[in-house]
């Protein structure tokens, strides 16, 4: 159990899970892009252990560069998305591969993977390492999901709470 501000969080996914999930997401993208040269576009802040732990396994030649977006204030989806920090990289005729920490409302996803068609990709997949199904208030085609989870919320692996708990190894979620 951990605190972070005034919430209490418990165990929900360990070091040993996550990273053999990730592995395996990893053996998937590895099979489908072969021969493609992908370009994964990093969803900064949230991902960047998922994308760390993942691209230990991508064994492909591939570019990797990173978008910083905002959608969360505090505990809860604005439903809104504005972006921060944009893409330099073109996408036209590229096999692009958008990695995200998680997918809950899917409005943030719709609205990127939307702008990269607009922009010319080939083909833009996303690879999510938690997926919030209950939470969608947008249908997003996913299809690299790490773990589906319960619409709760979780902190850790690069999951924060008003900025903190990003540093942690493990995946917590909130005490009922």
């Amino acid at each position: 159990m951990i605190t972070i501000r005034n919430k209490t969080f418990v165990p929900f996914l360990s070091p040993a899970a996550l990273e053999a999930r990730i592995a395996q997401v990893a053996h998937q993208l590895n099979e489908d892009y072969k021969g493609k040269m992908p370009l994964f576009i990093v969803v900064l802040k949230g991902a960047f252990m998922f994308s760390a732990e993942l691209f230990k396994h991508v064994t492909i030649p591939c570019e990797i560069t990173f978008v910083r977006l905002a959608s969360y204030e505090s505990m809860e989806s604005s439903g809104r998305v504005k972006q921060i920090m944009g893409l330099e990289e073109s996408v036209e005729n590229r096999h692009v591969v958008l990695v995200e920490d998680i997918v809950d409302t899917g409005l943030t996803m719709a609205q990127l993977v939307a702008q990269l068609r607009q922009k010319g990709a080939e083909s833009v997949e996303v690879a999510t390492l938690l997926h919030k199904p209950d939470a969608l208030k947008q249908p997003v085609d996913l299809r690299y999901i790490g773990f589906e989870i319960e619409n709760r919320f979780v902190v850790g692996y690069g999951l924060d709470y008003d900025e903190q708990g990003r540093n942690l190894d493990s995946i917590y979620v909130l005490a009922e």
